[in-house]
């Protein structure tokens, strides 16, 4: 079942009755001019069960205890921003699946080996899927990044993921000489850190519910990131948030994109979750792809496969 993913931009009392996310606007609560069956109207429900994602982007949004818990209970993902409504903080359940003692041995139990064997898959996909996006995007001359997709070894030690990042950029924005990807330059940077600020929860939640341990990375192993594994599996999918990306920003207006988001982008961009990908043959959104990857990245941890299943962009 494909969940929602809701963001809240305003000013809003989220609680839970019958199983219920409860929306209600206090500018509406507190209008004492207004009749009570108009505040009784305005209020907005949303099952528990439909949520897989929710984005508090105000700072006066007030959530009760009860509502976080039943969110987490659900597997859901509670994202925060901060006041430039870029994401900062990320909350997961701490338990997601039946047996997670047992898949956590195995997950700490992997051997060397096997995980640079985990990365340079995930490496190649994600070069592959950055070349069709290309090509898809730009009609661009992507022979050499198949090739060094091709020759991604085991741990990726000759860093052809770094070469392939250094031609695919700057071809994916041709028309804007001072791009640069990073976290605080200038748009699409913003747009591209939102998005891939839902892609990660995304992929979070789903190694959470295949009963893994996202602090735990094949290859990041950054002390102070709390979601390692996470970064190290959502590599291959960020090709998909790039292409919409490119798309918002080839149909924006000839005034260039806004230094902050707009709502009309924040609404493009939370539809990350349903994108469809092709996957095992198969088409499906992404948040059920990124689900089949995370189990399949079990499988190979407790021996029962050698391959992720990752997408692959057409």
């Amino acid at each position: 079942m494909i969940k929602r993913t809701l963001c809240f931009s305003n000013p809003a009392y989220l609680s839970m009755r019958n199983k219920q996310l409860v929306i209600k606007l206090p500018e509406v609560e507190r209008n004492d001019t207004l009749p009570e069956t108009f505040k009784v109207g305005a209020e907005r429900t949303v099952p528990i069960e439909d949520i897989g994602v929710v984005v508090l982007d105000h700072k006066q949004i007030t959530i009760t205890q009860g509502l976080m818990e039943a969110l987490l209970d659900n597997n859901c993902a509670l994202i925060t921003c901060d006041s430039r409504h870029l994401p900062v903080g990320l909350m997961l359940p701490l338990c997601g699946n039946t047996t997670q003692s047992e898949r956590f041995r195995c997950q700490l139990d992997a051997s060397v080996p096997l995980k640079k064997q985990l990365w340079q898959q995930t490496v190649q996909c994600k070069i592959r899927n950055q070349a069709a996006v290309l090509r898809q995007c730009r009609d661009a001359e992507v022979r050499n990044m198949l090739a060094w997709a091709g020759d991604v070894r085991s741990g990726d030690t000759d860093n052809m993921e770094a070469r392939a990042a250094a031609y695919y950029w700057p071809n994916l924005f041709p028309g804007d000489e001072r791009f640069v990807r990073e976290r605080e330059g200038d748009a699409p940077n913003n747009m591209l850190n939102y998005g891939y600020a839902i892609l990660r929860a995304v992929v979070a939640r789903s190694l959470v519910s295949s009963g893994l341990l996202p602090t735990l990375g094949i290859h990041h192993h950054n002390r102070y990131n709390a979601y390692c594994l996470a970064d190290d599996i959502m590599e291959p999918y960020r090709p998909y948030v790039d292409e919409l990306v490119v798309r918002l920003c080839d149909a924006a207006p000839a005034g260039g994109l806004p230094d902050d988001l707009t709502p009309d982008l924040k609404r493009e961009l939370l539809g990350i979750p349903v994108l469809d990908v092709v996957i095992d043959g198969q088409r499906r959104p992404l948040m059920v792809a990124a689900q089949q990857t995370t189990a399949s990245l079990y499988r190979c941890f407790s021996g029962e496969q050698r391959k992720i299943a990752y997408p692959e962009h057409s």
